[in-house]
């Protein structure tokens, strides 16, 4: 199973990485973490380029359709999600009904410097992931004040919130592998 891990942070030191980074750890045997490094490299969505998308747009479409599930880390910018990821997702959401992300899997997480860590941005991205057609996990994670939220090697350093990354990747990967178990 490949899950498709998105920050949507463009810092290199972005919080939202290390915690995609933490959640892969966190994964059970048999299922990898894909992180996705061209955000940057995305055009601005444009209508008219629908039916032709630019070669980044396209490779871009591409590993959503063939990831099992999307795990995305997303910061908060202006009490909103930042723009660039924003992007990705109004790119993945076309052609509706029929896109990317029709009946996809997904999560959302979210890192800020600030206590509340990015709830209000994961809630926009949920939205506009499931106004899409996704199918998102309720479960939220918020991570606080991150500046000091990650421990030496990586993880969280709190137990309570490492538990609770666990869990919801585990939730994840479960609703993946659901409807193969009910057809069996």
């Amino acid at each position: 199973m490949r899950i498709l891990g998105i920050a949507g942070s463009l810092r290199r030191g972005s919080h939202n990485r290390r915690l995609l980074r933490a959640a892969g750890e966190l994964l059970p045997p048999g299922v990898i973490l894909e992180e996705w490094e061209g955000l940057a490299g995305l055009p601005a969505f444009d209508e008219d380029l629908e039916d032709s998308p630019p070669e980044s747009v396209v490779a871009f479409l591409e590993l959503v359709d063939g990831a099992d599930a999307l795990l995305i880390a997303t910061p908060e910018y202006n009490a909103s999600v930042p723009g660039a990821l924003k992007n990705a997702l109004d790119w993945a959401s076309r052609p509706f009904p029929e896109n990317v992300l029709r009946e996809k899997p997904g999560a959302v997480i979210g890192a800020s410097t600030g206590l509340f860590g990015a709830v209000w941005a994961q809630a926009e991205v949920r939205k506009a992931l499931k106004a899409s057609g996704a199918h998102v996990l309720e479960s939220e994670l918020p991570v606080g004040l991150a500046d000091g939220a990650f421990g030496g090697d990586g993880g969280l350093a709190d137990p309570e919130l490492a538990r609770r990354l666990e869990d919801l990747v585990g939730d994840l990967v479960r609703e993946v592998r659901a409807p193969v178990e009910q057809s069996a």
